[in-house]
């Protein structure tokens, strides 16, 4: 195969699996409304809060945990770098900002995405190579108002949750080295992070979140329904769904970053 045959071959599957995806999530975002119950139409309560402990709940303890020790960190890197300049202090506004604006939604994501999104797609693959799905179909059913659909509520309400409490955990953590460094109150050093931080710091994280969470469900269930080759292609699935989702994550992260830089200063 030639060179050009090849990057038009690659460049075509791309656009079609973003083709796919748009349509997905198109569906999934029109099977979310109806599921209003405002509209009188029914939703899976049971499985929605199911996942909605899966996905929050039993992630809190590590989300915070890898929360803490990046904020540590941070403190402990930037503190060394300010140490030099007399402005050792600033460590408190490097935290603050970092963690609520940067670190804490993508931290998060990328912990969820591993937990839940490769499980979604394992859980939706096996269900296409038993053809539950197909059994689904032929009930009546939509797969995506059946199985989606719940997945995704749950991320939309447990991923700024997730969120709000790694950028509390991290910034709690640096607090540690303020402490010892400084040798300043954990009160006082509340105050200045709250000095600090301005409410469109908080804003863009949760507005983050909310993204990956859209990117977690959709890109995790599009693998799993397109999935092909048995148990193996299980597998691949729930591979390619870890993967994809974290570059399309940072690359979210890129444009709504630079989106904020440029129009919300």
């Amino acid at each position: 195969m030639s060179l050009l045959a090849s990057v038009g071959r690659g460049t075509i599957q791309r656009a079609e699996y973003i083709g796919g995806l748009t349509i997905q999530f198109y569906r999934g975002a029109a099977a979310a409304w109806r599921a209003n119950p405002l509209t009188g139409s029914r939703l899976r309560w049971a499985s929605t809060i199911q996942h909605m402990a899966v996905v929050g709940v039993n992630a809190l303890p590590v989300v915070c945990l890898i929360a803490a020790c990046t904020g540590l960190i941070m403190a402990l890197q930037g503190g060394a770098e300010l140490r030099q300049l007399g402005a050792i202090q600033l460590v408190i506004n490097l935290v603050a900002v970092s963690m609520t604006r940067e670190l804490g939604p993508l931290i998060t994501a990328i912990v969820v995405v591993g937990r839940s999104g490769s499980a979604f797609s394992a859980e939706i693959g096996t269900m296409v190579v038993t053809e539950e799905v197909d059994a689904l179909r032929s009930m009546a059913l939509d797969p995506i108002e059946f199985l989606l659909v719940p997945k995704y509520i749950a991320m939309l309400l447990m991923l700024p949750c997730l969120t709000i409490a790694a950028n509390t955990a991290g910034i709690l953590a640096g607090g540690i080295y303020i402490y010892f460094t400084l040798d300043m109150g954990f009160a006082l050093y509340i105050r200045a992070m709250l000095e600090a931080l301005l409410l469109r710091d908080i804003v863009s994280g949760l507005i983050k979140s909310i993204a990956f969470g859209t990117i977690i469900v959709h890109v995790g269930c599009y693998e799993g329904f397109h999935v092909t080759g048995g148990p193996v292609g299980v597998g691949r699935s729930t591979t390619a769904a870890v993967v994809k989702s974290i570059f399309l994550i940072i690359l979210a992260d890129l444009l709504f970053t630079a989106f904020f830089y440029f129009f919300w200063r």
